[in-house]
């Protein structure tokens, strides 16, 4: 039962990991939307790892790190990989352009903001717990944000069109980058003492496991993403409660 009470959470953290991958051949291959959706996907997978492992009492050092490990793959390169094809497919930049360049940087600077976010959650994350993050987590930006706005990209191909992508995709990549490793306090995902959040957490994640499950409404996946990453931000700023 010892060995089977760890090998739960690592088991979603492992199909995180490869459904990560997934998606970067995915993305590679042209299935922007399928790819994206398996970042959500991967999402989901971490929400439940959270769940066993607290459920089960099932915490350890190699879980925290291989977990990191997992979240680098699905929310750092995948989405970097789905936002560099989707610039080119969606955007129409050419590969031999300074826009893609450009590109091809905030990428990489994501991705590098996205492993420097988990190697300091994993220095800090011994520490007495808190009600907070330093910085926007990894899962948030690139598990939450940049999958399902590409996936609403996709389906309205008539905003895609009208939209400068080649400049707002670089652009919003950088931003989100200095969002993670940013100190700013972001609010995690716990019970809180209002019974009105905790509501409102219990049915968000309810409503994004049915819509990343049956994938639909990624309207609603963006809508949220953004209200929640705006909401968390002020939230930190205007608070300074530990719980």
């Amino acid at each position: 039962m010892g060995v089977l009470r760890y090998t739960i959470p690592n088991g979603f953290t492992a199909l995180s990991l490869l459904l990560g991958l997934a998606s970067i051949v995915t993305s590679q291959i042209g299935d922007l939307e399928f790819a994206a959706w398996l970042i959500v996907w991967c999402g989901i997978l971490d929400t439940f790892d959270g769940i066993a492992a607290r459920l089960l009492k099932a915490t350890s050092s190699f879980g925290a790190e291989f977990d990191s490990m997992a979240d680098l793959v699905s929310f750092g390169v995948a989405p970097a990989m789905v936002v560099i094809n989707a610039g080119m497919q969606l955007g129409g930049i050419e590969t031999d352009s300074g826009q893609f360049r450009v590109l091809l940087a905030a990428a990489g600077v994501f991705v590098l903001a996205g492993a420097m976010r988990l190697a300091r959650f994993n220095l800090t994350s011994s520490k007495p717990r808190t009600g907070w993050f330093a910085g926007v987590p990894i899962t948030a930006a690139g598990g939450g944000l940049v999958s399902s706005a590409i996936i609403v990209l996709i389906r309205h191909e008539d905003i895609a069109a009208s939209l400068p992508l080649q400049l707002y995709l670089p652009v919003g990549m950088f931003v989100l980058a200095l969002l993670m490793i940013s100190r700013i306090r972001f609010p995690k995902a716990v019970i809180r003492k209002s019974k009105i959040i905790n509501a409102f957490q219990i049915v968000n994640i309810l409503l994004i496991i049915y819509c990343g499950i049956f994938r639909v409404f990624p309207e609603y996946l963006f809508g949220i993403g953004m209200f929640l990453l705006i909401a968390g931000i002020i939230a930190g700023r205007i608070t300074r409660d530990e719980a």
